[in-house]
């Protein structure tokens, strides 16, 4: 967010991650202020200054350690209130010196929060999501960058992959490559093209596909020897990534985009049923 915008929004468990980003991505100024709708009479708002994307913070460590719980503490909320007030000068806490000088990044601790929310059991399960969805970056909310790998894993995403593809071209550990693909999930950075796998050539010689019912089959990435129960898991999996509806927040474009692919995978589910 630039110049003197002003930004009120409530936000469901979730969606204070990616918002925390986004001021973070664009190096936004001024002052941040988070309070529970349940708990509003009772509790105080929390209240942030940012200086370039950073939420400023003394110079001490205990200060850092602090700020970042307490965010992580909201985050975990079901509902929030949050006002950003852009180009608004707030109250520095003490012990902070020049403007940016001490703070928290905030693009990097919403990296950090979600990579650290990785264990094997939301592995296998991401796993499971993707499974014959093809995903790309989103340009206008890629990260920058730490370091070599980063920029395979990056580079690996620039065009729709599947994730069996982007893993060789990365040349990183499955579970860094996972952990960095459950943050760009959990910022909203992923397009998903919900196109499978293509199916096997031997399958297809051997057992002839009509071209309508072949095409159907790509786009729920599953192939011809896919039984009914297959069939459901695929357009559901698709349908939970693609639903308008479970994306509120999802600008004009973006939506109509969501509802076109989603009218897509729908129609397919239905030619294959």
């Amino acid at each position: 967010m630039q110049g003197n915008q002003t930004l009120r929004r409530t936000l469901v468990r979730g969606e204070l991650v990616r918002a925390l980003y986004r001021l973070g991505r664009s190096d936004a100024s001024g002052v941040l202020t988070l309070s529970s709708p349940s708990a509003r009479a009772t509790t105080r708002p929390e209240v942030f200054v940012l200086r370039r994307g950073a939420a400023v913070v003394g110079d001490m460590e205990l200060a850092r350690t602090m700020l970042v719980g307490r965010l992580a503490r909201l985050a975990a909320l079901d509902a929030l209130d949050m006002t950003f007030e852009g180009g608004v000068t707030g109250v520095s806490p003490p012990g902070t010196l020049g403007a940016g000088s001490h703070g928290v990044a905030l693009a990097a601790w919403a990296r950090t929060h979600l990579e650290a929310q990785l264990d094997g059991r939301v592995a296998d399960a991401l796993v499971r999501d993707l499974a014959g969805v093809r995903i790309a970056l989103r340009r206008d909310l890629a990260p920058e960058p730490t370091d070599e790998a980063d920029r395979r894993m990056l580079a690996a995403m620039a065009v729709p992959r599947r994730l069996e593809q982007i893993w060789p071209l990365a040349r990183t550990p499955r579970f860094r490559l996972l952990a960095f693909v459950h943050f760009l999930r959990g910022i909203d950075a992923l397009d998903l093209s919900g196109i499978g796998a293509d199916f096997a050539v031997s399958f297809e010689r051997d057992h002839p596909v009509d071209p309508r019912r072949a095409a159907a089959l790509r786009l729920l990435g599953v192939d011809a020897a896919a039984d009914p129960e297959a069939l459901k898991r695929a357009y559901r999996r698709l349908a939970r990534a693609l639903h308008p509806d479970l994306q509120p927040n999802v600008d004009p474009e973006r939506r109509r985009s969501l509802e076109r692919r989603f009218a897509e995978v729908t129609a397919a589910y239905e030619t294959l049923r």
